[in-house]
């Protein structure tokens, strides 16, 4: 049985492997990376989609200022496993993201993707063409939606990362622990011959 649900701590590698598989090694050149780059999704807004205990899907919002520093919401990476393609999958997660976004309160989402597809979930070019990704993209690709009326009036300008960063490791604190260990681990000496 397939479920959608929020993203745990053990789903990550997992999640990069599918994000591998989906997208290949030039995933993390793509402009809509910038924007994720050192963040964490936005709170609440990590979906994976499991059978049993693998994971076959994903789909996460990112928190975005549009350009004016208008906040919205950056939907991707969307992946679904190869293997299960074609099941509605895809859509099931993207309505899941739309659903609890529009129920924490955002106001917009923006993504880069496929007109064709997205259109189905109400995602149009109608007020994205004053912004800007942070490197090349495709114009026809940026897309928004709206959760609540004028979410996106008059966006413009550079599109920035907003919200959480991603917690960066104290290197002191762990050479000291390193150091420490190394200093009481059992030293074995080598047998006399």
């Amino acid at each position: 049985m397939i479920q959608i649900r929020h993203e745990r701590l053990g789903d990550i590698d997992a999640r990069e492997m599918l994000l591998d598989a989906a997208f290949g090694e030039t995933r993390t050149r793509k402009s809509s990376e910038r924007l994720r780059e050192d963040r964490l999704p936005a709170e609440g807004l990590s979906f994976i989609a499991s059978e049993g205990r693998r994971v076959i899907g994903t789909a996460r919002l990112w928190n975005i200022a549009c350009g004016n520093g208008q906040p919205a919401l950056l939907l991707g990476p969307v992946a679904v496993a190869e293997d299960c393609r074609s099941r509605g999958l895809g859509g099931a997660m993207v309505r899941r993201a739309i659903q609890a976004a529009r129920k924490l309160g955002h106001a917009a989402i923006v993504l880069v993707g496929d007109p064709e597809y997205y259109s189905r979930f109400g995602f149009t070019d109608a007020k994205t063409g004053a912004l800007w990704m942070p490197g090349p993209f495709e114009r026809h690709r940026l897309l928004g939606r709206e959760l609540k009326k004028g979410g996106l009036d008059g966006a413009r300008g550079m599109i920035a990362p907003a919200g959480r960063m991603e917690p960066t490791p104290d290197l002191a604190a762990l050479v000291a622990r390193d150091a420490m260990a190394a200093r009481s681990a059992p030293r074995h000496r080598p047998r006399a011959a």
